[in-house]
């Protein structure tokens, strides 16, 4: 609305436009600015108490004005009103301790109030257009009531007076020429407007950059514009130096509930189950015995070899003991003597305890308050995340700004699940055949039909020829034929629809020892080492068919020195018992274990027994459990039969195959750890399709885990995958060819609520079309769900602290103490991402723990016990 004195000061401008005036007399127009100045300083000076409606009591002779107060920055002029104040002499109030304004400059006299376009007259608090990007100007523009925090900017000391949104736009010419050097000690602050009520606005300083050893503005200085200074921060010189202005305190604008939260009964009782659900995971997932309590990311490795010594034999580290070991009822037991006197490593939960434990985990989760209370708090995850990023993506954006060097081009990012026979995109992979059938097309590479073929043989048995080849020949990628079919999918591996073709280029168990695929890793190694900043997790089979997989699989990959700084490998085991139990390969389940295992606790006794093998665990980081998840299966019960009793040709249920895994896996790390070797984790693919069992499994079971789509369908498991953090490499791309449309992708939906995502590739043969299938993936996601680069970032850090690469290499890519949650776990210089976005996901996760912790106390002493 209008101002005080509108038609005066119309009228006095109009007759201060005439040319020609002598100088040194007072104009029209200063006269008129001079009466507004006397009136703002009566109006900031007027208490409360004497204000009626949010209207100042008036200076005598002028009309009253409204003390409207805005959630918008505004921005301070310099001398202009410092010679204001010299006419009224309160030039000695000007603060000493700020120095020199940040950027001088001569604002002409403010319009009066009410001749702006916007209708907001001067004594508005209001962005300036100079002051933000046009894209910003409307963004934060909210009326608030209530309690409300928004960030504002301040880009000058605490003293001056106010401009108008739109007379800073009619300026800008005037400002140009008038323009003096700019400080380079820039004062910068982040401000909150809150409690803004009939019309007051009180404002604190919630976090900012000031010079070495400096505090900010004098405070009587802002008691004359209304603002209320709080948490003045004082910066070292050694902070000032870090170059991190804007990420030093890391707090940020949030919206605090101060209503009604008591949890009645229920929420109390579901609270207890919630907390004895995490407690129950505790006992049983695998953790180092020097990892810190609550670490995050901690890694399998230490260090790792340089590549000279890799594939090396030393043997002033091998450690030789006598332990000994069997298999019992499918699961290892070592002991520490020949004499098998005493059982070390021993597993403190029995197949029995898993099921019942599953079993009560299922029955949780279904329950009616359980799903309530998950459902309504993973909701006001979400809600609250969304009213951050309104309320501090400029910050966040800023503090990213000033990140030396780094982006998210130049920042590390793991593909967490990749398999590595499908590596190589389908471009590269026809490159690479075309060029063996140039250059080798007499090399002897497959026995078929009882006679031995050469790579020309075999593809004129085809009838094919090296120009015939294109990448719709080959028919890799996966189509619309694919989705819900994981058999026709399994059918893309094979080139032009071959499986000798996917013997030859794709397999390294065969008659040329995998040496085209050798060959074509270390091209794949080549473009990543190119690439720099993408690291990759490459899956590997084992099957189980034989206990020689293992050595045979070491040999392959020391013999081609396959090696590269940017990669480490996972074993992946298919679920294919049924598969081998119907060629009779093996008659009982237990077989396939004693195939799988056997080998790795020989090796870990004595590394000379399988020397290749030994050098070879050295880059491995984890164990990977792999197959159809959609096929039926039923639900084990609380009495299974053992793995040397299941002889049927059913393949066990997906928690069967888990224990057993589970257990061998944790009994093999302890020992392991004992002789100071490093250890493999539990990562296996759960919740891509089927039934919600192999979620609640793997949420006792898994270290982390592959994909986690089927989470939509149970909030209660969502939740308490949330609370633990469960690191998850989802890959919406191959989802959206298997299983789920990429629209109904739960990834942004899970990110959002705080969720430990990560995002991987999974297949770049069937899926991806571009040489860097993992920064592909980011950009599509990024499109469709409207990522920012913040996002981006953290979502890379995630799988940085998924990942099984070493202890140092973390601290080199994340911060030297990645381990902490929040900001004391990250370096923005390394990671790119805002303190202010690590702090609110560490409080939002620690209010939630808080939460369950108290209402289960509550429910304890409800029902007269203790825990």
């Amino acid at each position: 609305g209008a101002g005080a004195g509108e038609a005066d000061m119309d009228a006095a401008s109009a007759a201060g436009s005439s040319v020609g005036a002598e100088p040194g007399t007072p104009t029209a127009h200063s006269v008129a600015r001079n009466q507004w100045i006397q009136q703002r300083y009566a109006q900031d000076h007027t208490l409360p108490s004497q204000r009626h409606g949010g209207m100042a009591m008036p200076v005598e002779g002028m009309a009253p004005t409204p003390t409207k107060g805005a959630n918008m920055g505004f921005e301070l002029a310099d001398d202009d009103f410092a010679d204001a104040e010299a006419e009224m002499g309160d030039i000695g109030n000007r603060s000493e301790t700020t120095g020199k304004l940040c950027k001088a400059r001569r604002v002409p006299p403010p319009a009066p109030p009410g001749s702006c376009t916007g209708g907001r007259g001067p004594g508005v608090l209001g962005y300036s257009n100079q002051t933000r990007p046009t894209s910003e100007r409307s963004s934060n523009s909210l009326e608030h009531r209530g309690k409300t925090e928004v960030a504002l900017d301040v880009r000058s000391a605490m003293h001056g007076h106010l401009i108008g949104e739109d007379n800073a736009a009619d300026e800008t010419e005037q400002e140009e020429e008038e323009e003096e050097v700019v400080d380079e000690s820039d004062v910068q602050m982040l401000v909150r407007a809150e409690n803004v009520e009939d019309g007051e606005a009180v404002i604190s300083a919630d976090g900012m950059a000031c010079r070495p050893d400096q505090s900010y503005g004098p405070a009587d200085r802002a008691n004359r514009l209304g603002i209320e200074m709080v948490n003045l921060c004082t910066i070292s010189p050694a902070d000032a130096e870090e170059n991190k202005p804007g990420d030093i305190h890391h707090t940020y604008a949030k919206l605090e509930h101060t209503g009604h939260n008591e949890l009645n009964t229920e929420g109390q009782e579901v609270c207890e189950l919630i907390q004895e659900a995490l407690e129950l995971r505790n006992q049983y997932v695998f953790t180092r015995s020097n990892q810190p309590p609550g670490a995050h990311g901690w890694p399998t490795l230490q260090t790792r070899p340089d590549p000279e010594e890799a594939f090396g034999w030393d043997d002033d580290n091998l450690v030789l003991t006598p332990h000994e070991f069997e298999m019992v009822d499918g699961v290892m037991v070592v002991y520490d003597t020949p004499q098998r006197a005493s059982q070390m490593f021993k597993v403190h939960k029995t197949a029995t305890d898993f099921f019942r434990d599953m079993l009560w985990i299922l029955k949780v989760v279904a329950s009616g308050p359980v799903k309530t209370m998950s459902h309504h708090r993973l909701l006001l995850l979400e809600q609250k995340f969304n009213l951050h990023v309104m309320l501090n993506a400029d910050h966040e954006f800023l503090a990213q700004k000033t990140a030396p060097h780094r982006d998210f081009y130049n920042i590390r990012k793991v593909d967490t699940h990749v398999h590595h026979s499908a590596c190589m995109n389908q471009k590269h992979l026809l490159r690479f055949i075309k060029s063996k059938l140039r250059k080798e097309p007499d090399e002897v590479v497959i026995y078929r039909d009882g006679k031995y073929l050469t790579l020309k043989e075999v593809f004129e048995s085809l009838n094919l020829t090296g120009y015939d080849l294109n990448v719709d020949t080959l028919d890799m990628h996966a189509d619309k034929n694919t989705f819900h079919r994981f058999d026709k999918f399994n059918l893309k591996y094979n080139p032009c629809g071959q499986s000798r073709l996917r013997e030859i280029f794709i397999k390294q168990d065969n008659l040329i020892h995998g040496r085209f695929l050798a060959e074509l890793t270390k091209e794949v190694f080549s473009d990543l080492e190119n690439t720099k900043f993408s690291l990759t997790e490459y899956r590997i089979s084992i099957y189980g068919r034989k206990r020689e997989e293992w050595d045979g699989l070491a040999a392959w990959i020391c013999n081609n020195s396959l090696y590269s700084k940017q990669n480490v490998w996972l074993i992946q085991i298919p679920r294919l018992y049924q598969v081998y139990k119907k060629q009779g390969t093996m008659n009982n389940f237990q077989e396939m274990l004693d195939n799988i295992f056997i080998p790795l606790f020989e090796v870990t006794k004595d590394p000379t027994s399988h020397p290749q093998l030994h050098t070879f665990l050295k880059q491995v980081v984890g164990f990977d459990m792999v197959d159809d998840e959609s096929r039926p299966e039923r639900r084990p019960t609380k009495h299974m039969c053992t793995p040397k009793e299941w002889d049927t040709f059913h393949n066990p249920a997906y928690a069967y195959w888990a224990y057993y895994m589970w257990a061998n896996i944790h009994v093999l790390n302890k020992f392991r750890e004992s002789k100071g070797y490093n250890v493999l984790y539990f990562r296996p693919h759960a919740g891509e399709a089927g039934d919600i069992d192999h979620l609640a499994s793997a949420f006792l079971l898994a270290n982390n885990i592959a994909h986690g789509n089927n989470l939509r369908k149970s909030p209660g498991l969502q939740y308490l995958f949330y609370l633990s953090q469960i690191g998850m490499a989802m890959s919406p791309l191959s989802n959206n060819s298997l299983f789920l449309d990429y629209h109904k992708n739960p990834f942004p939906t899970f990110f959002s609520r705080g969720m430990n995502v990560s995002l991987s590739t999974d297949d770049p043969l069937q899926i991806h079309l571009t040489k860097e299938p993992l920064v592909e993936e980011y950009s599509i996601a990024a499109q469709v769900w409207k990522l920012t680069a913040c996002d981006l970032c953290e979502i890379a850090r995630n799988s940085v602290l998924q990942s099984g690469y070493p202890h140092d290499s973390k601290q080199h890519w994340v911060s030297d103490t990645y381990w902490k949650l929040g900001p004391e776990g990250n370096d923005i210089k390394k990671t790119n991402v805002p303190g202010v976005r690590m702090q609110f996901r560490k409080d939002i996760l620690n209010g939630e723990l808080k939460l369950i912790e108290e209402g289960a106390m509550k429910w304890q002493n409800r029902q007269g016990r203790r825990r």
